[in-house]
């Protein structure tokens, strides 16, 4: 039995999220109908993250367990043949009996994409969340420092959330701009349920004046979800890399 790593990316649009459920579309149904396809048998995965509907990944990480003779280095083109164009496995490598995608992982790595202009452009509403609203990005980035350390982020939690705990920890997280194309990147040893979407809600509050970049504190010591942002859409989120140990 061979235990292998996928890394995987998608475009979620036409997702029900990750994880696979009932009378619904999602990507981890058609990484197992590819490899059940490829191998002949049935086949279970263990995915990294369990992204929304809509999300997207660049470096999603999946384990796979099967017996195969198939070289390791033609498994993402054997599996590639079965599966959507909207879904790709770009690389396969083999890992310990041991490795876990999700308890093992050390930080992750998110993107939000704003395009921040008069009129959208077909091109990005896919990928991206329009909003014709001037935000002031300085502002934006003083205040996405608030976010760095470990802190209890309850505050930035959507209800239904099965976390044990709410305290994470924020290793960076930056806002720049080009072209009109504002990005948020956030790294940090995990995320609540909608917590990157929230703090990208809280953030375009600040970058339209309505909050103060040191009112995110406040904020996460109040552990009130009603303090924060609304939820940003999901499809300017796009997990990016996950790193492990």
């Amino acid at each position: 039995m061979c235990n292998i790593m996928l890394v995987v990316a998608y475009d979620g649009t036409e997702y029900c999220g990750w994880q696979i459920q009932k009378n619904a579309t999602t990507i981890e149904q058609k990484i197992i109908e590819a490899c059940q396809k490829l191998f002949s048998r049935e086949i279970k995965l263990v995915g990294a993250s369990r992204t929304d509907t809509g999300v997207h990944a660049l470096g999603q990480i999946v384990l796979l367990k099967v017996d195969t003779t198939i070289p390791i280095h033609k498994i993402p083109y054997a599996i590639n043949a079965y599966l959507p164009d909207d879904i790709v496995v770009r690389d396969a490598k083999i890992v310990t009996n041991n490795f876990h995608p999700r308890y093992n992982a050390k930080n992750k790595t998110y993107e939000y994409k704003i395009y921040n202009c008069n009129f959208p452009l077909p091109q990005y509403n896919r990928y991206a969340y329009f909003y014709h609203k001037t935000l002031d990005v300085d502002k934006m980035n003083e205040a996405a420092k608030g976010f760095i350390g470990k802190h209890d982020f309850k505050a930035f939690c959507s209800t239904g959330s099965s976390a044990k705990t709410t305290i994470r920890e924020i290793y960076s997280c930056d806002v720049d701009i080009e072209d009109e194309m504002i990005t948020i990147a956030i790294n940090g040893n995990g995320f609540l349920y909608n917590m990157v979407r929230i703090i990208v809600g809280t953030l375009i509050e600040v970058g339209r004046g309505k909050m103060q970049p040191e009112d995110i504190s406040d904020i996460i010591e109040s552990l009130d979800r009603k303090r924060a942002g609304v939820t940003a859409p999901a499809k300017g989120l796009t997990l990016v890399k996950i790193n492990y140990n």
